[in-house]
C-alpha cells in the first residue's frame, strides 16, 4: 500500500471536518459524509468529495475514519456503510464511545472483515485544524503501517496503548485523560463563579497563583473564554463534554471505582446545557452556578 490512500471520513463536525481537510492537504483522496450534508459541503473547497450516503463514502476506501457523536451513532452509520465496505479495509474509530461500545464496534469490524483500530484523539478545534491532535491508538502492529499516513495527517503524535483494539486500551486511556480535562473545567468554572459571588476581581486570583505550582495554561485559556465572552464557536461543546462525563462515570461504575467529581461535573454540564449553553464551549458549565442565568 502506498502512502497516498483513499480515506473515508464519516462525521464532519468540529473534529471530523478538520481531519478531512488535513487528510486532503496531505495528498490523500478523501470522501466525507455527514448526517447533515450542508455541514460537509464546505469541505469541497479543500478537495474533499462530499457524498450522499455512508456506503458511497466508504466504497473502495483503504481507511474508514469515524468521528461521530457516540457509540450508537457510530454503529448506526457503519451499518449504513456496510454495503460499500471493502474486506480488509482499516477502520480508525476516533469517536469517544466508552469501553462497552468499543467492544460492540470491534465485533462489527470482525463481522465485516475490517482491521479495527481503537483511536480516539485528545485535542480541541484549534489543534484539530492544525493537524496537531494527540492520537491514542490500539490495534494490530502488523496493520499500523497502513494507517500511519492517516494518523500522521491528523495528529502531531500517536501513543499506542495496545495490540487489540477490541480491548479498548486507547479508549480507556482517553477516558482517564478526559476525566482530568472535565474535572479541571468544572473547577475553573466554580473558581470564577465564587469570585463573582464574593466580589473578587478574577485577575487578582491569577496574579496570586502566577508562576507557581497552582498556575495552569489550561486554567487561563478556558477562563479567558468565559471572561471575554468567547464561548462560540466552541473548542469542545458542553453537550459533548456531558456525554463524555457520563461515559467516565459509567466506566468507573463498571470497574468498582466511585467518581464523585466526574458525577458532579456531569450534572453541571447537563444543567448548563438545559440553560441553553449546549452548543457553547464546555467552559460554559460556569453558568451552572447561576440558575438565574438560564435560558
Amino acid at each position: 500500500m502506498t502512502d497516498q490512500l483513499t480515506v473515508s471520513v464519516l462525521g464532519t463536525g468540529i473534529m471530523g471536518a478538520a481531519m478531512a481537510r488535513n487528510l486532503a492537504r496531505a495528498g490523500h483522496t478523501v470522501r466525507a459524509w455527514n448526517r447533515s450534508r450542508a455541514k460537509a459541503e464546505p469541505l469541497a473547497a479543500d478537495g474533499v468529495t462530499v457524498t450522499g450516503t455512508p456506503a458511497e463514502a466508504v466504497a473502495d476506501a483503504d481507511v474508514v475514519l469515524t468521528m461521530l457523536y457516540d457509540g450508537p451513532a457510530v454503529l448506526d452509520v457503519m451499518r449504513q456503510a456496510a454495503p460499500g465496505l471493502r474486506e480488509g479495509a482499516a477502520w480508525v474509530q476516533s469517536t469517544t464511545v466508552g469501553v462497552e461500545a468499543t467492544e460492540d464496534l470491534a465485533g462489527f469490524a470482525r463481522e465485516h472483515a475490517l482491521v479495527f483500530f481503537d483511536a480516539p484523539v485528545l485535542g480541541t478545534r484549534q489543534p484539530a485544524e492544525a493537524g496537531e491532535l494527540l492520537v491514542l491508538a490500539a490495534g494490530p502492529e502488523a496493520g499500523r503501517a497502513a494507517v500511519a499516513p492517516v494518523l500522521d495527517a491528523v495528529g502531531a503524535r500517536t501513543v499506542w496503548a495496545g495490540e487489540d483494539g477490541a480491548e479498548g486500551g486507547a479508549t480507556r486511556l482517553k477516558l482517564v485523560a478526559n476525566s482530568w480535562v472535565i474535572a479541571s473545567t468544572a473547577a475553573l468554572g466554580e473558581v470564577l463563579a465564587l469570585a463573582r459571588g464574593l466580589g473578587v476581581e478574577p485577575q487578582h486570583f491569577f496574579d496570586a497563583i502566577a508562576g507557581g505550582p497552582l498556575d495552569m495554561g489550561y486554567l487561563r485559556a478556558k477562563s479567558s473564554l468565559i471572561l471575554h465572552d468567547q464561548l462560540t464557536p466552541p473548542q469542545f461543546a458542553v453537550d459533548t463534554a456531558a456525554k463524555d462525563a457520563r461515559l467516565i462515570v459509567r466506566a468507573g461504575e463498571t470497574s468498582g471505582v466511585r467518581l464523585d467529581v466526574a458525577e458532579a461535573a456531569a450534572r453541571r454540564l447537563e444543567r448548563a446545557a438545559a440553560q441553553g449553553h449546549a452548543d457553547e464551549d464546555m467552559a460554559a458549565a460556569y453558568f451552572a452556578s447561576f440558575p438565574e442565568d438560564g435560558a
